[in-house]
């Protein structure tokens, strides 16, 4: 794998994607998914269980890697085309993040640790990638960099 992410979006948007092999982030955009690349590794966190609900779930909930091919876009019903990137994704547990805030390199020493996450998808390091896997029970490793 040459980089990894973080996508944000809620655990039932997140399975549906599972589901149905897929990635989504920023409401169907098709510009952040231009970032990600074939072999990348992809972890999602879910602030909300269900889109536009306060249940403070804050957990891991998919990690994969994405396939070959660019993005394109995917039919929803009622107009809504999304942009998608095909996505393996690994067998995994979803996990709370809060046992691992004082770990990951993108949450350590930061009170406003969420802050980043309004981005929708960001980089994040190796180090914080095998973690987060660890903590999933997924048998998905990242490369040295």
């Amino acid at each position: 794998m040459s980089a990894y992410w973080i996508a944000v979006a809620s655990a039932e948007h997140v399975r549906r994607g599972r589901q149905g092999g897929f990635m989504q982030v920023n409401h169907g955009k098709a510009a952040p998914l231009r970032r990600v690349k074939p072999g990348d590794g992809i972890v999602y966190y879910s602030p909300t269980t269900i889109l536009g609900e306060k249940d403070g779930l804050q957990a891991l909930t998919a990690i994969g890697t994405v396939r070959e091919g660019e993005p394109y876009q995917g039919d929803m019903g009622g107009g809504f085309t999304p942009f998608r990137r095909d996505v393996e994704w690994t067998k995994a547990e979803e996990t709370s993040i809060k046992p691992l805030l004082d770990r990951l390199d993108f949450t350590a020493g930061k009170s406003n640790w969420g802050y980043q996450l309004r981005f929708g998808l960001f980089e994040i390091s190796a180090h914080d990638f095998s973690l987060i896997a660890e903590a999933m029970g997924a048998k998905i490793a990242a490369a040295a960099n």
